[in-house]
């Protein structure tokens, strides 16, 4: 279990002082200038060092990502993109970030920009998080006021600019293309690549777009150095990560916990146990919506990090975002909504995930009712199996992860509904 010595968040409950002198007096700002005066090569190869791996769903090296960018500038700018459009379902550690402890964020946006030579920043928040855009804002202001930002900022002799740009609530934004596209003024809708962004990101200039809880860490990994964050977890899934927990637990929480401690510490230590116990356990969502469900047997037992999630149960840590359901839940249905979800939020760029979100929705309708043919489990199976894989951003994938769990998993309560249906045995079937 993670000693409180350890946190990285040490106001992620918001128990303490947000403002900048709270922020200074839980350490953070504390030498700012001396670890952008060892260099922008120092900072890339601790961040390599430490093993960080994004925290915004795809777990790609943080250090790697930052190395592809320019090192010698062509006459273009630079920028850095905080994607900070947390709206996976089940997702809500990157606003307890952005609430309760802003100042993290803001460091890390003013270290990573200089490691890859950026003079500005975009943090795009979500359009739903009003009270969060407020704290960060006046965060923002107060470091401005400061002198941590802006001409020579933290007094390190880099020129840095800040700027909180909110979005009008579309889940497609959080892909970071359509971001970076939303960004400009032009509809959310993804880019092919290559171009990479840090080719040819915002404005053609290149571009790193990273998650809240990547850079937030940055500051403390630094100055504590990479080996100490790569102490944590299991090789290459290494440091402290945020779990933020909901559903059928006795206390839902966001917690700051060590990469790879076992699913069943997790929920007991922090979330008071499963909801009428171990044996109540359905079914567990381990990372947002967008990863397949897992059988609740074979949850308990479960590393929480990457390699375990993706290789032993064929789901995925995502964004950690655990969703618990209990017995009492119709997995039918909760999967029919997330399938609703992706339908709602889809762009409609590519025709696999504009015409195969909402036929999988439709089918999806009716397996909640019973209303179905056996074959057509296996139908719509290989549906998801056309739209994953084929579309320009992993939206698709998105959409069709979900349902191919729920007939891995559960393949046994569709066929039982469709047979109860078919004999009249309505009341086995989920109430509507």
């Amino acid at each position: 279990m993670l000693s409180d010595q350890d946190r990285i968040f040490t106001n992620l409950y918001g128990m303490h002082d947000r403002s900048l002198k709270g922020a200074q007096a839980r350490g953070h700002w504390d030498g700012t200038a001396g670890l952008l005066q060892k260099g922008r090569d120092w900072i890339i190869e601790e961040m390599k060092a430490s093993g960080l791996r994004g925290r915004g769903g795809a777990g790609f090296p943080t250090g790697l990502k930052w190395s592809f960018m320019p090192k010698e500038s062509d006459g273009r700018p630079s920028y850095l993109v905080v994607n900070a459009d947390e709206s996976e379902p089940g997702t809500c550690k990157d606003r307890e970030i952005m609430r309760h402890d802003p100042h993290t964020l803001i460091e890390g946006c003013l270290i990573a920009s200089f490691a890859m030579q950026a003079h500005a920043c975009y943090i795009y928040i979500r359009g739903e998080y009003i009270r969060e855009k407020e704290a960060l804002q006046a965060a923002i202001d107060e470091a401005y006021d400061a002198g941590l930002l802006g001409k020579n900022a933290a007094g390190s002799g880099w020129d840095f600019d800040l700027y909180l740009h909110h979005g009008a609530g579309a889940y497609i934004c959080g892909e970071e293309t359509a971001l970076l596209e939303s960004l400009e003024g032009k509809k959310g809708m993804p880019r092919m690549k290559p171009p990479f962004p840090a080719g040819a990101g915002l404005y053609g200039c290149p571009t790193t777009v990273n998650n809240v809880e990547s850079i937030a860490v940055v500051p403390t990994i630094l100055r504590r150095g990479g080996a100490w964050f790569a102490g944590f977890g299991r090789q290459n899934n290494a440091g402290t990560k945020l779990f933020a927990v909901s559903g059928h637990v006795n206390t839902p929480c966001v917690v700051e916990e060590a990469m790879s401690i076992s699913f069943e510490e997790l929920i007991e230590k922090h979330c008071g146990g499963i909801r009428g116990g171990w044996d109540n356990l359905k079914a567990v969502i381990p990372g947002g919506s967008s990863v397949p469900c897992v059988r609740g047997e074979d949850m308990k037992d479960a590393i929480m990090d990457f390699d375990y999630l993706r290789g032993e149960l064929g789901s995925g840590l995502g964004t950690a975002a655990v969703i618990v359901m209990d017995q009492s839940t119709d997995i039918i249905k909760a999967i029919w909504r997330l399938s609703a979800f992706y339908k709602h939020e889809s762009c409609g760029q590519c025709t696999p995930c504009r015409e195969g979100t909402g036929w999988m929705m439709r089918v999806m309708d009716r397996l909640v009712r019973g209303e179905a043919e056996v074959e057509e489990i296996d139908m719509l199976f290989d549906v998801t199996k056309q739209v994953e894989g084929h579309t320009i951003c992993a939206l698709g994938d998105a959409a069709a992860w979900p349902i191919q769990g729920l007939i891995k998993n559960f393949r046994d309560e569709i066929e039982d509904r469709i047979k109860a249906q078919k004999t009249g045995r309505v009341s086995a079937v989920a109430a509507e």
